[in-house]
Protein backbone atom coordinates (compact mmCIF):
# COMPACT_ATOMS: atom_id res chain seq x y z
CA UNK A 1 0.00 0.00 0.00
CA UNK A 2 2.82 2.38 0.84
CA UNK A 3 4.59 1.73 -2.46
CA UNK A 4 1.39 2.22 -4.45
CA UNK A 5 0.65 5.50 -2.68
CA UNK A 6 4.24 6.66 -3.22
CA UNK A 7 3.92 5.93 -6.92
CA UNK A 8 0.70 7.96 -7.01
CA UNK A 9 2.54 10.86 -5.31
CA UNK A 10 4.93 11.20 -8.23
CA UNK A 11 2.53 10.29 -11.04
CA UNK A 12 -0.54 12.40 -10.28
CA UNK A 13 -1.06 15.61 -12.22
CA UNK A 14 -2.67 17.51 -9.34
CA UNK A 15 -0.38 18.86 -6.64
CA UNK A 16 -2.95 18.76 -3.83
CA UNK A 17 -3.77 15.14 -4.58
CA UNK A 18 -0.05 14.39 -4.57
CA UNK A 19 0.11 15.84 -1.04
CA UNK A 20 -2.83 13.72 0.07
CA UNK A 21 -1.28 10.59 -1.45
CA UNK A 22 1.86 11.48 0.51
CA UNK A 23 -0.26 11.35 3.69
CA UNK A 24 -1.39 7.83 2.72
CA UNK A 25 2.17 6.71 1.92
CA UNK A 26 3.61 8.04 5.18
CA UNK A 27 0.70 6.60 7.16
CA UNK A 28 1.29 3.18 5.61
CA UNK A 29 4.97 3.49 6.50
CA UNK A 30 3.94 4.14 10.10
CA UNK A 31 1.92 0.93 9.89
CA UNK A 32 5.05 -0.90 8.74
CA UNK A 33 6.86 0.45 11.80
CA UNK A 34 4.05 -0.87 14.00
CA UNK A 35 4.34 -4.31 12.42
CA UNK A 36 8.07 -4.22 13.18
CA UNK A 37 7.21 -3.44 16.85
CA UNK A 38 8.80 0.01 16.68
CA UNK A 39 5.93 1.93 18.25
CA UNK A 40 8.02 5.02 18.98
CA UNK A 41 9.07 5.36 15.35
CA UNK A 42 5.49 4.83 14.20
CA UNK A 43 4.19 7.64 16.39
CA UNK A 44 7.07 9.92 15.44
CA UNK A 45 6.27 9.19 11.78
CA UNK A 46 2.62 10.09 12.28
CA UNK A 47 3.20 13.19 14.40
CA UNK A 48 6.12 14.73 12.54
CA UNK A 49 5.69 13.69 8.93
CA UNK A 50 1.95 13.19 8.52
CA UNK A 51 0.90 15.77 11.06
CA UNK A 52 3.36 18.55 10.39
CA UNK A 53 5.33 18.27 7.17
CA UNK A 54 2.46 17.32 4.88
CA UNK A 55 0.12 19.91 6.39
CA UNK A 56 2.85 22.53 5.98
CA UNK A 57 3.33 21.47 2.36
CA UNK A 58 -0.39 21.69 1.61
CA UNK A 59 -0.63 25.12 3.22
CA UNK A 60 2.39 26.29 1.22
CA UNK A 61 0.81 25.08 -2.01
CA UNK A 62 -2.47 26.78 -1.22
CA UNK A 63 -0.93 30.05 -0.04
CA UNK A 64 1.43 30.43 -3.01
CA UNK A 65 -1.48 30.26 -5.43
CA UNK A 66 -0.05 27.25 -7.20
CA UNK A 67 -2.41 25.67 -9.72
CA UNK A 68 -4.65 23.27 -7.82
CA UNK A 69 -6.27 21.55 -10.79
CA UNK A 70 -4.62 19.85 -13.73
CA UNK A 71 -1.43 21.55 -14.85
CA UNK A 72 -0.03 21.51 -18.37
CA UNK A 73 3.47 21.74 -16.90
CA UNK A 74 3.04 18.25 -15.45
CA UNK A 75 1.82 16.63 -18.68
CA UNK A 76 5.23 15.62 -19.98
CA UNK A 77 6.16 12.25 -21.47
CA UNK A 78 6.47 9.79 -18.62
CA UNK A 79 8.30 6.95 -20.35
CA UNK A 80 11.75 8.61 -20.28
CA UNK A 81 11.26 9.55 -16.64
CA UNK A 82 10.20 6.00 -15.77
CA UNK A 83 13.19 4.54 -17.59
CA UNK A 84 15.69 6.92 -15.99
CA UNK A 85 14.17 6.54 -12.52
CA UNK A 86 13.95 2.76 -12.80
CA UNK A 87 17.51 2.51 -14.08
CA UNK A 88 18.80 4.74 -11.30
CA UNK A 89 16.87 2.73 -8.71
CA UNK A 90 18.17 -0.58 -10.03
CA UNK A 91 21.71 0.80 -10.16
CA UNK A 92 21.47 2.04 -6.58
CA UNK A 93 20.05 -1.30 -5.43
CA UNK A 94 22.89 -3.16 -7.16
CA UNK A 95 25.55 -0.93 -5.61
CA UNK A 96 24.03 -1.25 -2.13
CA UNK A 97 23.61 -5.01 -2.45
CA UNK A 98 27.25 -5.35 -3.49
CA UNK A 99 28.52 -3.01 -0.77
CA UNK A 100 26.68 -4.73 2.07
CA UNK A 101 26.84 -8.30 0.81
CA UNK A 102 28.98 -9.60 3.65
CA UNK A 103 27.89 -7.19 6.38
CA UNK A 104 26.27 -8.50 9.52
CA UNK A 105 24.37 -6.37 11.99
CA UNK A 106 23.80 -8.05 15.31
CA UNK A 107 20.51 -7.23 16.97
CA UNK A 108 20.89 -9.23 20.15
CA UNK A 109 20.48 -7.52 23.49
CA UNK A 110 18.15 -4.75 22.34
CA UNK A 111 14.42 -4.99 22.83
CA UNK A 112 12.38 -3.97 19.80
CA UNK A 113 10.86 -0.51 20.10
CA UNK A 114 13.14 0.52 22.98
CA UNK A 115 13.24 4.34 22.91
CA UNK A 116 16.29 4.56 25.17
CA UNK A 117 18.35 2.29 22.93
CA UNK A 118 17.20 4.19 19.85
CA UNK A 119 18.18 7.54 21.36
CA UNK A 120 21.55 6.24 22.51
CA UNK A 121 22.30 4.82 19.04
CA UNK A 122 21.14 7.92 17.14
CA UNK A 123 23.10 10.40 19.24
CA UNK A 124 26.30 8.39 19.62
CA UNK A 125 26.97 6.23 16.56
CA UNK A 126 24.87 8.26 14.12
CA UNK A 127 25.53 11.80 15.37
CA UNK A 128 27.60 12.89 12.36
CA UNK A 129 25.13 11.64 9.68
CA UNK A 130 22.33 13.25 11.72
CA UNK A 131 24.12 16.62 11.63
CA UNK A 132 25.00 16.27 7.93
CA UNK A 133 21.34 15.59 7.18
CA UNK A 134 20.31 18.71 9.10
CA UNK A 135 22.76 20.82 7.06
CA UNK A 136 21.44 19.24 3.85
CA UNK A 137 17.86 20.09 4.80
CA UNK A 138 18.90 23.65 5.65
CA UNK A 139 20.61 23.98 2.25
CA UNK A 140 17.46 22.68 0.53
CA UNK A 141 15.37 25.25 2.41
CA UNK A 142 17.70 28.11 1.46
CA UNK A 143 17.72 26.88 -2.16
CA UNK A 144 13.93 26.75 -2.28
CA UNK A 145 13.72 30.30 -0.94
CA UNK A 146 16.32 31.51 -3.46
CA UNK A 147 14.50 29.88 -6.37
CA UNK A 148 11.11 31.25 -5.36
CA UNK A 149 12.26 34.87 -5.00
CA UNK A 150 11.71 37.17 -7.98
CA UNK A 151 14.72 38.60 -9.77
CA UNK A 152 15.95 42.04 -8.74
CA UNK A 153 13.87 44.69 -10.48
CA UNK A 154 11.00 42.31 -11.33
CA UNK A 155 7.58 42.55 -9.78
CA UNK A 156 5.59 39.50 -8.90
CA UNK A 157 2.36 39.31 -10.89
CA UNK A 158 -0.82 39.54 -8.83
CA UNK A 159 -3.83 37.67 -10.14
Amino acid sequence: MSLGAAIRVVTTNQIVRAGLWLVVALGALAGVYLVLTAELLAWVQVLIYVGAVVVLMLFAVMLTRAPIGRSDDLDRPRLPAILVGGGAGLGLAAVLADAYRWSYIGLSGVEPGNAEALGREVFTGWALPFEVLSVLLLAALVGAIAISRPEVGERREES
